[in-house]
This record gives structure tokens, sequence and C-alpha cells, in this order.
């Protein structure tokens, strides 16, 4: 039998999706700098911030549709585009938001599978089948099962994560942007990070902002907290990082700077329990506070460049520098001075790491 894929689909809907988040969420934030509104009445006078914000916030209410119709296309290529977009189109309808796009886009891409296998039509109805038949037919079934079935749990879920997120308070509000940090930070982009960044999209998508802050930063830590530990190193002359390492370290700084964590990885790979455990724990401090704070970003990636966008840009600079001085604090205690051997083991590991890197993505 052949394997759902699911996670497959996912990651392939999440780049179909990314442009269209981000670009909404800098129109939102442009828009609301210049003090932009909501675009209430098309008939009287509005004004360009307004027109960006409005925009935005047009292209926010597309990001259901689109991430279901691209997990529907994933699955069944052309044939689940309208049939997803439509599945996407309900979840907002309804109030099951990004949740229900996701899973109305799985529903309809494996049914729109199972009817191109198995639905048999006479033979002058075949070249009707992708046009017509198939799509109007899971529209149907599955438009039906998401108003009546699927979509009554799925709303009710995302309310209940919503209000117990916005009614968080004080020790609970650390606890959950610590996990959360500590999972973006992990592996450095990897399955983990894209967890918790599907998470925070979402909860973006239903207003909750903080923990798009929270991932964020911690993408940030782990490249900001090595640069700090080797300059200190450097600075008390405690060499901590082999000359490749070193080499790498320079070309990770300005890769966190635009909120790319990959850049670690080959830092990682050479001594991975002690980087990843500094890493981890530093983005944990730094997104507990940001969590506590109670800071939020309207725009999920950007890095730096991003950060006035925020309604607590200051304070994100704090929790940003709290958990990057953890992460190098952390790194200085635990690694010690490399051997010949290992700086000849280190230089082979980030050759390797290097060629990996080549297709690198923004986390």
């Amino acid at each position: 039998m052949k394997k759902l894929q699911i996670k497959k689909h996912a990651l392939t809907a999440i780049s179909y999706m990314l442009p269209l988040v981000v670009a909404s969420g800098l129109l939102i934030a442009i828009g609301n700098l210049t003090n932009g509104q909501v675009i209430e009445n098309y008939k009287a006078p509005y004004s360009v911030p307004d027109a960006l914000v409005s925009l935005g916030v047009l292209g926010m209410g597309l990001l259901a549709p689109v991430i279901a119709g691209a997990i529907a296309y994933s699955i069944a290529d052309r044939p689940g585009i309208a049939p997803g977009l439509l599945m996407g189109l309900i979840a907002n309808s309804i109030g099951a938001g990004f949740l229900g796009g996701m899973l109305g886009g799985y529903l309809v891409g494996y049914f729109v599978l199972i009817l191109v296998k198995y639905l048999k039509v006479p033979k002058w109805a075949q070249g009707l089948m992708p046009m017509m038949i198939i799509p109007l037919i899971s529209s149907l079934v599955i438009g039906l099962l998401m108003y009546f079935v699927v979509g009554v749990p799925i709303v009710w879920a995302t309310e209940a994560m919503t209000s117990f997120l916005q009614g968080m308070q004080g020790s609970m509000r650390f606890v959950f942007g610590a996990v959360l940090g500590a999972m973006a930070a992990f592996d450095f982009g990897g399955p983990v990070n894209k967890v918790a960044s599907l998470f925070a999209d979402g909860l973006l998508l239903e207003g909750v902002k903080e923990p798009e802050a929270v991932k964020i930063l911690a993408s940030m830590v782990p490249p900001f907290g090595v640069t700090l530990s080797w300059v200190i190193s450097k600075l008390i002359k405690k060499r901590k990082y082999t000359k490749s390492e070193e080499d790498n370290i320079k070309i990770a700084f300005p890769m966190g700077i635009c909120m790319i964590t990959e850049g670690v990885i080959p830092i990682a790979a050479v001594d991975p329990i002690r980087v990843i455990i500094s890493c981890t724990l530093g983005a944990a401090v730094g997104g507990g506070l940001s969590m506590t704070w109670g800071i939020g970003s309207p725009v999920p990636s950007g890095g730096m460049f991003i950060v006035p966008a925020m309604n607590e840009p200051i304070l994100f600079c704090l929790a940003l520098l709290i958990g990057t001085c953890v992460t190098a604090a952390m790194l200085l205690i635990l690694k010690r001075e490399p051997t010949k051997e290992e700086e000849l083991i280190a230089d082979q590991a980030i050759e390797e790491e290097e060629v990996d890197l080549s297709g690198i993505k923004i986390s």
C-alpha cells in the first residue's frame, strides 16, 4: 500500500502558503506603521495605508483556501485544486480556520484519488471526468462532510485553543513560550522546527500573534548565541572552535539576521549534543520571556527586518538578547578546546555540511 505521506503534503502546502503569508503580513505591518485601518466602506474615501492594511487582511483570508488547495494538489495533482480551494473557503466560513483548511485539503485530496482510481463512467463521459465529474462529486461529498460532520469539532478545538492561549497568565505563558521556542531551535530548521512554525502560523490566522514572535526569536537565537560565544572566547583567549567552525560562524551570523537557522548546522554536526543543548535552552528562555511579556508579531518571517512591526520591538530585542546570552554562556561552559584530531574531523564535517546547505531555505 502506498504511504499517505501526510508530512510531505503539508510541507509542500507550506511552501506555497509562505509567500502569501509573508506578503500579507508585511502589507499589514507597513499599513499599521503608517496609521492605516481596514477599509469597511469602499464608497467612502480611504488612504494608501488603509489600502495596504486591507490588502494584507484580504491576503490573510486566502490562507485557509490556499493551504487546502495546495494540500489537495500535492495529493491528487490538478483535479484536487478546485475542490481543495472550496474546502478552504468552507473552513473560513464556519470558523474552522487554518486547521480546518488543512483537514479539508487532506480529505478531498485523498477522496479525489479514490474517484480517479475506482470511478467508472461511459466512454463518452471520460472527457468530463477531470473538468466536471471529479470536482463536482468530491466537492459535494467532502463539502457536506465539512459542513455537518468534520467542521464542528474543528471549530470547537480551534476556539478552545485560542481562548486557552489568550487566557494564559504568568508561569503558564512562560512554559508555553519556552516549549515552543525550544521546538523552533531544536533541529535548526528541521521537522521539529517546521511543526512549531506551522503551529505558530495557524494561531496567527486566529489572531494570536505571540507564538509567531516566539518562533522568530527562537530561529535567531542559535546563530546569534554561537556567534556571541565565539566573540567572547576570542576576548578571554579560550579557544572553543576550530578554524573551519570560525569561518562558518561568520556566515551563520548574517544568515541569523534574516532568520535562517540552518547556518548553525555545520557547527552542530561537529559537536551536536553541546550545541543542541545550548541553543535549545537559550531559545526556550527567550521564547518564555517573549510570551510572558506579550510580544506579538503580525508577520511570520523576516528576522530582524520585521521587528519594527511588532507590538513591543524593544522587549523583543531584550528577550532575544537574553536568549542569545544564555546560549553563549552554555556553549562557553560546555565546549572545550578542540584537539588537533578534532580539528581535522571538524574540517571534514564542515565540508560535507556545506554541500548539504546548497539548498537552504528560510525557516
